[in-house]
């Protein structure tokens, strides 16, 4: 048998084998450096569109080799796990018990540590067949643009929501790749589909996505749900009941209608994680954050952001049964950001009682943007 029908032959046992690893998609692409990306993401972050969560070296982005120290990459298998779209049962939101939500992609267990086992019963697969191979796996966090090596992979293409776009199970898929020194035949890549549509484009809530496959970070409410400082009022109001991430742009695509994937068991919804009641995240501890969310991927930025958000929520519903808890927030929480998103909530909800607490708070502030943004907050009930 040639080298050439051996790794011909290895890439069908792997692509029969996927299914049985918990693997729904399995794609080869060449190692080759990503040159045409370079210019792309460096005008990306000229623009300051992104989100600061990426590799800073735009190098290591692009280039396979900077990721497989030793050696010589000669390909890149990407593969795709289909997660839920849909909960069961879902949990309503009422007067007085306002819930908010998670991204579906924080929904079941913690993709990052699901896509590595899954990851790792390839490796475990391919070194039994090539003992002497070697291979680098990531999972999101690694520096390859994990979307760039899907869709030349033939995973899927890349929408013009900026997700990569899979013919069997729409968008709703999470990603990973693994490099090697196996000279893999490649696959070819998917035709994009999404020609002139731009449903997902007209439906962002902050115009993030400001044209076909470009995104502002900046501006992405799924992104700055995940920071941990101050939230302009204008994003506030945008945020809504999210927590955690936003998935409008693929809730909307037309190529995601009726698509629902209910089969990799730990990645179904708890709906009392996934939509869970706003208030009592106010007053979590972390330990309880951490026997609640710590098997989600909405805990890597810890209990912070999603507290704020969740004040941000209540002020969006304007929530009066939250008024006295808020009040305690700005007077005794010790972290600033959290004082100043609950006096954003009670300028929003209004009434004698919220309008005394943020007089008070402002005259015993000491941090100068919790101040500002208790300021605010009382000069905005007063225009409102």
């Amino acid at each position: 048998m040639s080298e050439k029908d051996r790794w011909l032959e290895l890439k069908r046992r792997l692509l029969e084998e996927a299914p049985k690893l918990g693997i729904d998609k399995l794609g080869f692409a060449s190692a080759e450096p990503f040159a045409e990306l370079f210019d792309v993401l460096k005008r990306h972050r000229e623009a300051g569109r992104e989100s600061g969560f990426e590799e800073p070296d735009l190098e290591k982005r692009i280039d396979p080799r900077l990721s497989f120290p030793g050696g010589e990459p000669r390909s890149i298998l990407s593969i795709a796990v289909a997660y839920p779209s849909k909960m069961k049962s879902p949990p309503k939101s009422e007067p007085g018990a306002y819930r908010g939500i998670l991204a579906r992609s924080a929904w079941g267990e913690d993709y990052h540590n699901v896509l590595r086992g899954r990851m790792a019963r390839l490796e475990t697969l391919l070194k039994t067949l090539v003992p002497e191979c070697r291979v680098e796996s990531m999972v999101d966090t690694g520096a390859l643009v994990d979307r760039a090596v899907a869709e030349r992979a033939g995973i899927g293409w890349y929408g013009n929501n900026c997700s990569v776009i899979t013919p069997e199970f729409g968008s709703w898929v999470y990603l990973g790749e693994m490099i090697t020194d196996i000279p893999f035949p490649p696959d070819t890549k998917v035709a994009d589909s999404c020609g002139d549509c731009t449903i997902c484009i007209d439906a962002c809530p902050t115009g993030a996505l400001v044209g076909k496959g470009e995104l502002d970070a900046s501006r992405c409410v799924s992104f700055v749900t995940q920071t941990k400082g101050f939230v302009d009022d204008e994003m506030k109001r945008k945020i809504g009941n999210r927590l955690y991430g936003c998935d409008t742009c693929q809730i909307v695509c037309p190529k995601n209608k009726g698509y629902n994937w209910a089969h990799h068991p730990e990645l179904q919804p708890d709906p009392e994680i996934a939509k869970p009641l706003l208030k009592p995240l106010l007053r979590m501890s972390n330990r309880e954050f951490k026997e609640r969310f710590g098997a989600s991927a909405a805990a890597w930025r810890g209990k912070k952001p999603i507290q704020r958000n969740a004040i941000i929520a209540l002020g969006n519903f304007k929530d009066a049964s939250a008024v006295p808890e808020l009040i305690d927030l700005v007077r005794k929480d010790e972290r600033p950001v959290i004082r100043g998103t609950a006096a954003w909530a009670l300028g929003r909800i209004g009434g004698d009682e919220a309008i005394s607490a943020l007089r008070e708070a402002y005259a015993t502030e000491a941090d100068a943007e919790a101040k500002e943004a208790i300021k605010k907050a009382m000069n905005d009930n007063r225009q409102s």
